[in-house]
């Protein structure tokens, strides 16, 4: 009969996870448990199988994440931070969005039995879902919301970050300003118009900033948007954005009807995707690759049973300052 891995794991004297890591050249084993695991399997002359070591961990060598909305340069740089780590750890990856899906929180707890762990980005399912898997031992990790119970977050910051932007426009010379986004469809979008917020209070402006609710962070919301105040002759000193789509729509829309930008209005995003540098747009740089790869290692480290003890990863953020907002001054990238 053939050696297992457990019987590996019983020789050596360690777990099955172990047995599995060492096996798969990861990181995070001692050189002396290392030492002691080869030799289990070289005196038993154990040969690793994929498909046996997926039965042995009761495992499917597949994790999921879930996305609000699949479209967009945002969730598409997430996800392949995550695919990266995730085909590095040699495992697949179930993809599901939930955007328009009435029955949403079925189709995370299906997705759930499949999978060896679930990444959940975003407001895609209520905080009792997310209790609900976490109770039933599913390993979750959420990706831009805000840390439920025990389960492990990875956040990029976004208050701070709003702040500086916001101090930068007030610097300029703004004093009438707007923010475009729905702070209660996204914890990211809350935390970043609480920043906006902040600073007004901080700077004492006399004003308080306006908040302008969309349906979607796309650019057509944002063209929207600039039509809207282009109609009524209602522009602010600057339009703060809750993205760079938003804000791309708004700033093309605001160009074609010949609107000085920066001069008459200022128009800033967020993210800092690939076409934002080049229509200069001011921006806060968030690392979009590096949530999606920091969680697909938490997952892992859960799923190997490295640690049961909850993580919560805050990565930082920079504002990038272009021609978009900057009157005074010349643009500044980070360096």
């Amino acid at each position: 009969m053939l050696p297992t891995i457990r019987d590996v794991a019983r020789q050596a004297g360690v777990s099955i996870a172990t047995v599995s890591r060492v096996m798969r050249e990861s990181e995070g084993v001692r050189d002396a448990t290392r030492v002691r695991v080869l030799a289990a399997a070289a005196a038993l002359e154990y040969t690793p199988s994929q498909l046996g070591r997926q039965l042995a961990e009761r495992r499917h060598a597949a994790n999921g994440i879930v996305f609000p909305d699949l479209s967009g340069p945002y969730y598409a740089e997430v996800v392949l931070g995550y695919e990266a780590v995730a085909a590095e750890l040699r495992r697949s990856v179930l993809i599901l969005s939930t955007h328009g899906r009435s029955d949403a929180e079925a189709a995370v707890r299906e997705m759930a039995g499949r999978c060896d762990g679930l990444v959940i980005l975003g407001r895609t399912v209520s905080d009792a879902a997310v209790l609900h898997l976490a109770a039933r031992r599913t390993k979750l990790v959420l990706v831009a919301r805000p840390p439920i119970g025990s389960v492990d977050s990875v956040n990029a910051e976004n208050h701070a970050s709003a702040r500086t932007l916001t101090q930068h426009l007030l610097s300029e010379g703004v004093r009438t300003l707007r923010f475009v986004g729905d702070p209660v469809a996204s914890p990211d979008v809350a935390e970043r118009w609480e920043g906006v917020q902040a600073a007004f209070r901080q700077a004492g402006a006399g004003r308080i900033p306006e908040l302008v609710t969309v349906d979607e962070l796309d650019e057509e919301s944002g063209a929207a948007v600039a039509t809207a105040a282009l109609a009524t002759d209602d522009l602010p000193d600057a339009f703060v954005c809750a993205n760079d789509e938003l804000a791309l729509g708004l700033l093309g829309q605001l160009k074609a009807a010949g609107v000085d930008v920066p001069g008459t209005v200022m128009v800033t995003g967020w993210d800092d995707v690939m076409a934002a540098r080049y229509a200069g747009l001011t921006t806060v740089r968030q690392p979009m690759r590096q949530l999606g790869a920091t969680a697909a290692r938490l997952l892992d480290e859960l799923i190997v049973e490295e640690r049961t003890e909850p993580r919560h990863e805050l990565l930082q953020t920079e504002l990038v300052i272009r021609s978009s907002s900057s009157r005074s001054t010349s643009p500044k990238e980070p360096t």
